[in-house]
């Protein structure tokens, strides 16, 4: 028998949320805007093509995250209110 999934209800902002949300929307808009972006840098080699997708990369996440944050503590704020 599996176990029981849990359900929780976070007060404050929901970590799992800001999570999940960071994760789709860097893949989703991540990737067209480091393939858009390496169009007008050289990348000679394997290498800096990887170095280059994981500089942007990392920005990106950082701000995705940093957004989603500022978004679900701005809803959580609200329904207090």
């Amino acid at each position: 028998m599996p176990q029981r999934v849990e359900r929780t209800d976070p007060d404050g902002v929901d970590f799992g949320w800001v999570m999940q949300v960071t994760f789709v929307t860097t893949i989703v808009a991540g990737a067209p805007l480091v393939a858009a972006l390496s169009t007008t840098t050289t990348l000679p080699t394997w290498g800096a093509r990887a170095a280059f997708a994981v500089r942007v990369g990392a920005l990106v996440w950082f701000l995705t995250a940093i957004a989603a944050y500022v978004y679900a503590r701005r809803r959580v704020e609200s329904e207090v209110e």
